[in-house]
């Protein structure tokens, strides 16, 4: 099978790679001939001196780095839960995407660093009981953009939404496979 692009899946915050969500989207992508890879932040998580959402600099770096060396290869889609979807959403506007997918995103990092993102076809999910970041802020933000939103009845981790997460993942590679 010819591979028609590939997804760098970033898991959240004191998440790590082979997280339900980054692996059910894994298993998405290779359905669709999309060649994956997840990296691993859990080092940087722990550095929690740095602030209660460890060294996010250092995410950022890190997934600018592996985007900028897959994005020069072919189609580049980014994909994210909380966390990992803030840093998807910088990377976006820094390397070339096709797509975004973002999970929980939270849309005020805090004051200083709200979400942006490039202006590329974009899917969320989000919960309606998501205890850390309102529901409200990620409809604003995505109606802001058009983007695609799917909320469900579950809170921050969508522990049970994860084939749902999965089907609108496999939905947005399918709608932007070359």
């Amino acid at each position: 099978m010819t591979v028609r692009g590939h997804c760098i899946l970033s898991h959240g915050f004191e998440s790590g790679p082979d997280a339900t969500k980054v692996t059910a989207l894994a298993e998405a992508a290779e359905r669709l001939g999309w060649s994956h890879e997840r990296p691993d932040y859990t080092d940087l998580d722990a550095r929690s001196e740095l602030g209660r959402l460890g060294d996010v600099a250092q995410r950022l770096a890190r997934l600018q780095a592996l985007a900028e060396a897959r994005a020069t290869q072919g189609p580049l889609v980014l994909a994210g839960s909380s966390l990992g979807a803030w840093i998807s959403g910088q990377v976006s506007l820094r390397v070339p995407v096709r797509a975004l997918f973002l999970m929980a995103p939270p849309v005020r990092l805090n004051a200083e660093y709200p979400l942006d993102a490039a202006r590329v076809p974009t899917a969320i999910i989000h919960g309606w009981h998501d205890e850390l970041i309102p529901v409200a802020d990620v409809v604003g933000w995505a109606g802001e953009r058009h983007d695609r939103l799917l909320l469900v009845d579950d809170g921050h981790r969508l522990s049970s939404h994860v084939e749902a997460s999965a089907a609108l993942f496999f939905d947005l590679l399918a709608a932007v496979a070359p």
